[in-house]
């Protein structure tokens, strides 16, 4: 692992009723040495999530309602200070310390952005229709493949990073976010790393889920296209 003279690298989770896994996802991040500041974003959660984020070492910001995990994003992004930013899951527990697969790259400066490929789990999580729909997205409106268009897990220089490419609603911010990195030129890498979060199921809970993940993307897809007169 390639390690800095200096700290410099800041993480920035959205978090919304995470109080079951935030603590061990911090603690792991914590025997990173590369991360200067730990900030969780507390995206007006219900529960102990900000409480517990504090005892375990972290910064926390708590908004007054759930403005959604775009709005989380550029809350911390306008909070942190470091010249690289990882954005992460507040669910990762102990697999979060797999960070460092997507830092490498930019500390050597082979990369701007890296972005977590997750392995995909059998039998677990839906039908593929929004990982489809994200992937002809990003194809249709840039020429490009990128198949990890749905993951949080991404660590970039800040000075890559505008606040309008984290203007997206809810679901629809990874998939933004992407479109505009991609458009910009900007050196992305997708990185395999162990990580695991929780899973959305194949039951009504999941179903509705997958529902709003694919009308946000739909709609940012939609912007994009008659921004471009398609």
């Amino acid at each position: 692992m390639i390690r800095c003279n200096n700290n410099n690298v800041g993480v920035i989770i959205p978090a919304f009723n995470e109080e079951r896994r935030i603590e061990s996802t911090i603690c792991a991040l914590k025997n990173v040495p590369e991360i200067k500041d730990i900030l969780v974003i507390d995206d007006g959660s219900t529960d102990q999530t900000s409480k517990i984020a504090e005892l375990a070492g972290a910064r926390v910001y708590r908004l007054d309602k759930n403005y959604g995990k775009g709005y989380a994003l550029e809350t911390g992004i306008q909070l942190q200070d470091n010249p690289i930013i990882i954005f992460l899951d507040g669910d990762l527990g102990e697999s979060a310390q797999e960070v460092t697969k997507l830092l490498n790259p930019i500390l050597k400066d082979e990369a701007d952005v890296t972005v977590a490929k997750i392995p995909f789990v059998k039998n677990k999580g839906g039908f593929g229709f929004v990982k489809r729909l994200s992937i002809s997205g990003i194809r249709k409106i840039t020429g490009k493949h990128f198949s990890s268009v749905l993951s949080g897990q991404r660590a970039f220089k800040k000075d890559v990073m505008k606040i309008e490419y984290l203007q997206y609603p809810r679901f629809g911010i990874e998939f933004g976010m992407t479109i505009d990195l991609l458009c910009s030129g900007v050196r992305i890498q997708e990185v395999d790393v162990n990580m695991k979060h929780r899973i959305t199921g194949k039951n009504f809970a999941g179903f509705i889920h997958r529902a709003k993940q694919f009308k946000d993307i739909s709609h940012v897809f939609i912007k994009k296209m008659l921004m471009e007169g398609r």
